[in-house]
Parts: C-alpha cells; sequence; structure tokens
C-alpha cells in the first residue's frame, strides 16, 4: 500500500501567510551568512541542510489521506486537502476515467469541505464512491451545498454507500473495519487491510480514561498495524483545557501505539494555531518521551505533512 497525505491541519484550513514566509526567508538568510556562503553552488547542499520547521511547512490543506492498495484508490476524508488530490488524479489518469472509494469519519467541515472542489466529479464518467456510517449522510452532504452556502449542488456522480459499525466490508482484495470513536458529533476509526498489510485511520478522537481496560476496544482496533494515522491536536495541558474536544495529543498516542505493536505511527490534525516550529518541536518532544518511557519498543514516529508518503 502506498499512502499520501494530502491535507494535515484539523479545524481549518491554514494557508502560510507573508508574515511567516518572511520569517523562515530571515531565518535561512542568517544562517546562510554564519555558514559563509559565497556562491550560489553552495545554495543547495546548504538548503538541504536547514532544519525541518524553516525548509518546509507541514501545510495548510485539512484532512485528507489517499491510499493505493493494488489498482483500488482509497481517499480517507474530505477535507481541503481533496482539492489537488483532484487535480493530481486528472492529471495521473490524464483525463480517462477512474474509479475511488471515500471514506468519510464524520463530517465536521474541516472533514468534508473539499468535496464540492473535486473536479473529477464532474466527469460523470468517473466512478466515485462514498462509504460512511451516519444515516444521513447523503444528506449532510448535499445541505453544505445548498444554495444558499454554494452556487452548486452535491455532484450526482457521487454515490453513498452506507456502512454497520463493526460490519467487515470488501472493496475488491481489501478489508476494511471500522471503529467508534470519542468525537463529539459521532466519529469513526477505519482499519484497512491489503496483503497482509494494515493501515488504521483514527483522527478525531479524546482519550480521558487512560487505564489498560478503558483503552483496549481502541488498542485492540490498532493492534499490529503497520501505520496508525493518529490525533495529535493538543498537548497534554491543552487537553486537560479542552475536554470534550474531541482530540488527543502525542503522547498518549505514543503509549497507545506501544500497547497496540503499532510499527509506525504518523501524528495528523495538527491545530491551525501551531507553527512549523511548534509542530517539529512537538515531534521531537514526542521521540524523546519514546526513548525515555519506552526505550525498548520503538516504533517509528513521523509527523503527517503534505505530500508525505508511506510505503508498506
Amino acid at each position: 500500500m502506498n499512502i499520501r497525505f494530502w491535507g494535515v491541519r484539523g479545524s481549518i484550513a491554514t494557508p502560510v501567510n507573508n508574515a511567516t514566509l518572511t520569517e523562515k526567508i530571515e531565518a535561512a538568510v542568517r544562517k546562510g551568512v554564519k555558514a559563509g556562503l559565497t556562491h550560489e553552488d553552495q545554495v543547495s547542499e546548504f538548503v538541504s541542510s536547514l532544519p525541518w520547521h524553516i525548509r518546509n511547512t507541514a501545510g495548510g490543506d485539512t484532512a485528507c489521506v489517499e491510499i493505493q492498495a493494488g489498482d483500488k484508490i482509497l481517499i480517507l476524508d474530505a477535507g481541503t486537502g481533496m482539492r489537488p488530490l483532484g487535480m493530481d488524479l486528472l492529471q495521473r489518469f490524464k483525463g480517462e476515467p477512474f474509479e475511488s472509494h471515500i471514506l468519510i469519519t464524520h463530517t465536521h467541515w474541516d472533514h468534508v469541505s473539499g468535496i464540492p472542489f473535486f473536479v473529477p466529479a464532474f466527469n460523470p464518467k468517473n466512478k466515485l464512491i462514498i462509504y460512511g456510517l451516519h444515516e444521513d449522510l447523503e444528506d449532510r452532504l448535499r445541505q453544505q451545498q445548498d444554495f444558499r452556502f454554494f452556487p452548486v449542488p452535491l455532484n450526482p456522480t457521487f454515490r453513498f454507500v452506507h456502512l454497520e459499525l463493526g460490519k467487515l466490508f470488501q472493496i475488491g482484495d481489501i478489508e476494511i473495519e471500522t471503529a467508534s470513536l470519542n468525537h463529539p458529533g459521532d466519529c469513526y476509526a477505519y482499519r484497512i487491510t491489503y496483503a497482509g498489510k494494515t493501515v488504521v485511520y483514527a483522527t478525531d478522537s479524546e482519550y480521558k480514561e487512560l487505564s489498560t481496560d478503558a483503552l483496549k476496544p481502541f488498542t485492540d482496533f490498532f493492534h499490529h498495524a503497520e501505520v496508525l494515522i493518529f490525533d495529535a491536536q493538543f498537548t497534554i495541558l491543552e487537553n486537560i483545557e479542552k475536554e470534550d474536544w474531541g482530540h488527543s495529543n502525542a503522547f498518549i498516542g505514543i503509549d497507545m501505539a506501544i500497547k497496540a505493536g503499532v510499527k509506525r505511527l504518523v501524528f495528523t490534525h495538527h491545530d491551525p494555531a501551531y507553527s512549523d516550529y511548534q509542530l517539529w518541536e512537538m515531534l521531537e518532544r514526542a521521540r524523546g518521551y519514546l526513548s525515555i518511557y519506552h526505550p525498548e519498543e520503538r516504533p517509528e514516529v513521523y509527523l503527517a505533512t503534505e505530500g508525505l508518503r508511506v510505503t508498506i
């Protein structure tokens, strides 16, 4: 399976602004002066040596992850990252019809606002199937594109499949399971298995009770996943201050990944207020926590960024 992240922010899209871009340029130039750059031939190597938070950005689009499994294309959530994914699919298939399967966790705006801008939906020859566990999912998405809020109605190219919680279903050779998460308005996780490999997508969930018994339904669902994509929007302090907001933090993600025997842990759903530097610090603190409290068990830990690719 090939995983690609198209949107990794939570709550609301957060484009890089001019002030942030200026800060990054100034920081890079200062380091260039200290490094004693004297010729343009040195620039590429110097830029590649810059810290991640200066050289890159996590990105500003909201939740959308693509998984290619065999000849199937799965799309996990349909936030604003779905728009660039759609443009890429048009180029990838050179305008020829294709099929994709869109799994929706819940219908908060940051997870569905890309649907009106998914250009492949305007080609009726494409086969686009939306799956979800909310009984009125289609109605919710139609209301999002009511003429009072958006000039174009929900495209009839989309077809809908209602899923039953806990019931295994298949898309070709792909097996998919579902589980309920702790988030306002009901949210669901997906466990996707293909050719003996498993990816779990568990965004937008809060874990208040941290006992082994309380976490067991979740760690059982995560068990032995090659990749766990996990909501780490908050710090531990923010989890206390923002109780019942329905999000988690990196330290809890590490503890749960260890209990579940997860091989790779990817933090996503980044807070819109967090800069690239703050996200980089969060990742460093999480890796430090892992080395101190779980020195014998070391899953790989990543920060989800737009364009990140993971292959299993």
